[in-house]
């Protein structure tokens, strides 16, 4: 259990044995730890006035049960099934991982009686397992406040390592690279990129928990500055760029995450296998075998099928005018077969090196009005832009945001890592 888990009020302490166990998980193979209070005023642990009991906390063992844990505390098989029972409609208590922080609230003395067992599943929450008179669980929520925070860096090496140096998480990084990833290919960041970023974050008793959302964002790429405004239009929730245009595009800029492009669109290219020059209307992207390829939009599956040269593979049509395929796939996702409809981001098979290929990648391929084109080049088409009766809102929510970027000082990544991710 950590700091947040225990909630004592209204006292001053003479701890004479510290309450550190609450602070931070007690690591293996300690697995009990019992806390001795010495005050004046009443103490509450979770609500709980423990003045007359003992607290003690453990942390789950791995193939440990509720009914392993509680033994010692004179609660036998009956109340444990009696337990399970009642509680399964608040959660499982089967569910017990190893690992888990847990409390139990006992009577003193030699023969030890549980009270409460409280077990912390995540950040949000806590469930107290009640085992004195009535038998039976409750689910607490947590008060989550959220804050708004803002992070800015300017890349040396990786927007993940610009982004953690500045105060940011890799939740951050993760949301951010979703937001952009219309209008940036994220493994042609280079030094000197910019980034500026408001979002919300939610905390619980002061420590955070994780991100909400993004409010808005900058990234200056090659020079070109690229803005996100977060904007809920007509219940509609989405990010807009300065003019209004939505940031998203009918396609993402890479079916996948790549290690390199190993091969262009051409003309003209000499076959690893076939030994000859032939045409090449794709583009190969080196990655390891079984990374997940994700369609590039929404779509119908025309084809997912295994057919010579071109292995497993998957044709998606997303509308009238553009179609994709992802060729030599190791296997095709489940779920994806001629008619089915996927959406965009969607996992549609895995990296492989099935027909004519060397080595594990993707073959992309990509079709314009029927005839095949680079996928790098192609102009990609806008997503819908601000509705005309929303405009006057946005204009006021996109002022209010892009002063609040623009008075954000972006300070250097100085940290320097060989061939760093993201």
């Amino acid at each position: 259990m950590n700091k947040r888990n225990v909630f004592i009020g209204g006292v001053t302490l003479a701890v004479s044995v510290s309450l550190m166990f609450f602070f931070y998980k007690a690591p293996a193979p300690v697995v009990l730890s019992e806390v001795c209070i010495d005050v004046d005023d009443p103490i509450l642990v979770y609500g709980f006035n423990v003045d007359t009991l003992s607290v003690s906390v453990g942390v789950v063992q791995t193939n440990e049960s509720l009914s392993g844990i509680l033994d010692e505390y004179s609660v036998g098989y009956p109340t444990i099934h009696t337990l399970v029972q009642n509680a399964k409609d608040v959660y499982n208590v089967r569910r017990l991982r190893a690992g888990d922080d847990y409390l139990v609230i006992h009577t003193k003395g030699e023969k030890k009686r549980a009270q409460q067992f409280i077990i912390e599943p995540n950040a949000r929450e806590y469930i107290i397992y009640h085992l004195s008179d009535s038998i039976y669980a409750e689910r607490v929520q947590r008060k989550v406040e959220v804050h708004e925070k803002e992070v800015a860096g300017e890349i040396k090496s990786s927007v993940y390592m610009a982004a953690v140096n500045n105060g940011g998480s890799p939740q951050l990084v993760s949301r951010l690279v979703d937001v952009f990833a219309w209008q940036i290919d994220f493994f042609t960041v280079q030094k000197g990129d910019k980034f500026k970023v408001i979002f919300e974050e939610e905390m619980v008793d002061g420590q955070p928990i994780g991100m909400k959302r993004i409010l808005a964002a900058y990234f200056e790429h090659y020079g070109k500055p690229n803005y996100a405004i977060y904007f809920d239009e007509c219940g509609g929730r989405d990010y807009y760029d300065e003019c209004g245009g939505s940031v998203r595009r009918a396609f993402l800029k890479a079916p996948l995450n790549y290690a390199r492009i190993s091969s262009r669109y051409s003309l003209k290219r000499f076959h690893p296998v076939l030994k000859r020059y032939k045409s090449h209307l794709g583009t190969d992207y080196a990655a390891p075998t079984g990374t997940p390829i994700r369609s590039v939009g929404n779509g119908v599956v025309l084809e997912a099928q295994y057919k010579g040269g071109n292995g497993n593979y998957v044709k998606v049509r997303h509308n009238s005018t553009y179609t994709t395929q992802y060729l030599h796939m190791s296997k095709i996702a489940k779920g994806i077969y001629p008619g089915a409809t996927v959406g965009q981001g969607q996992t549609i098979g895995f990296v492989g090196s099935t027909g004519l290929a060397t080595g594990p990648h993707l073959c992309f391929r990509f079709w314009k009005n029927g005839r095949q084109v680079d996928a790098l080049k192609v102009d990609l088409p806008p997503a819908k832009p601000i509705d005309p009766s929303e405009l006057t809102e946005f204009v006021d929510v996109r002022d209010e945001m892009m002063i609040r970027l623009d008075a954000i000082a972006i300070q250097a990544d100085n940290t320097l890592l060989a061939n760093a991710e993201l």
